[in-house]
């Protein structure tokens, strides 16, 4: 039992909730950690309705928490509209494709995929799908090349001069670039994946890489020197060296290099997908921004509650993986 909470403490460290205290530091614990944040929250909620009403534009006043919270629940109830829609186009042409077959059984059954307009939920497992994708990819050349990076003072010489001038790049130059050479070589009669997807997935690769890389880099570089020393005494191969030694002693730093990454990446893709307007959250801020309905507004704020939200998920993931997979004595 003791082992099993020590592992959920690691994931997700609340001890007030795991483990035997007493109540004063139960309750200091739950005044800081949760009464605090709410009270925080709410003060933001009342000056923000108050400050709405103040503020006029072209597409009437700013919405406040009532006006957003009613969108998110109109777009909503739009996604269960469409998915409704959805399943009964499916049945539909189930009905259509039996009746064919019974009066003819060698006919030849076509499937046509359902091509309503996407919602607001689907654009956000759009961009999740996307940041991960770019997030994985940035990940499998971040980490060998930053490993290499850390072991060689030569190849970190002659790296870090790139590395320095494409870090600072912004998705906003890198799109059109990737557009471009997307279109050129990723030529195909049945593609595996949409070219908007691998626009905006490489863009963001190219974006967050950088992190990851230069913290891998700077953890393999600060091992103790005697660890190394020993791995030279005991002759072992690359192999048993990478990942019995050096994974294991900068596995802290590489962890605080992929949550910024993937904090990176998700700013990235939005960027991304309201410029080249591929589907995503972006995409959806840029059409309602282009709309100008009386929705608008709201909507948009309803988009960059989710946005932050999101990103916000995204890095205590990082955070319940990094307490998981190291040891660190400052918690």
């Amino acid at each position: 039992m003791s082992t099993l909470v020590a592992t959920i403490s690691r994931i997700a460290p609340f001890p007030a909730l795991l483990g035997e205290i007493s109540r004063e530091q139960a309750a200091k614990w739950f005044w800081r950690s949760v009464a605090v944040p709410v009270i925080a929250f709410a003060i933001f909620l009342g000056l923000w309705q108050e400050t709405s009403k103040q503020i006029v534009t072209s597409l009437g006043t700013i919405p406040g928490p009532v006006e957003v919270v009613k969108e998110a629940h109109i777009l909503w109830a739009d996604h269960l509209h469409q998915r409704a829609k959805e399943a009964a186009f499916d049945v539909r042409q189930e009905k259509r494709n039996a009746a064919k077959l019974a009066e003819n059984p060698n006919a030849v059954i076509k499937w046509h995929a359902y091509t309503g307009k996407p919602t607001y939920i689907d654009q956000i497992f759009t961009s999740i799908k996307t940041v991960f994708a770019g997030f994985l990819l940035g990940t499998i050349i971040a980490i060998p090349l930053g490993i290499v990076c850390g072991l060689s003072p030569l190849v970190n010489a002659a790296l870090n001069p790139l590395i320095q001038i494409f870090k600072p790049v912004s998705p906003l130059a890198w799109l059109p670039l990737v557009t471009i050479m997307v279109s050129a070589l990723y030529v195909s009669s049945d593609p595996m994946f949409e070219k908007s997807f691998l626009t905006s997935a490489i863009t963001v690769t190219l974006c967050s890489l950088w992190p990851t890389l230069i913290n891998t880099s700077l953890g393999v570089a600060s091992i103790d020197k005697d660890l190394m020393n020993v791995s030279r005494v005991l002759q072992l191969n690359w192999r048993t060296k990478v990942f019995k030694m050096i994974l294991p002693s900068s596995l802290e730093l590489i962890f605080t290099g992929l949550r910024l990454s993937l904090g990176v990446g998700w700013m990235v893709l939005i960027a991304a997908e309201m410029l080249a307007q591929n589907p995503g959250l972006g995409k959806f801020v840029w059409d309602e921004f282009q709309n100008g309905s009386s929705h608008s507004l709201a909507r948009i704020m309803v988009a960059v509650f989710t946005i932050g939200i999101i990103g916000f998920g995204l890095d205590r993931i990082m955070l319940s993986l990094q307490n998981f997979f190291t040891f660190s004595e400052k918690r």
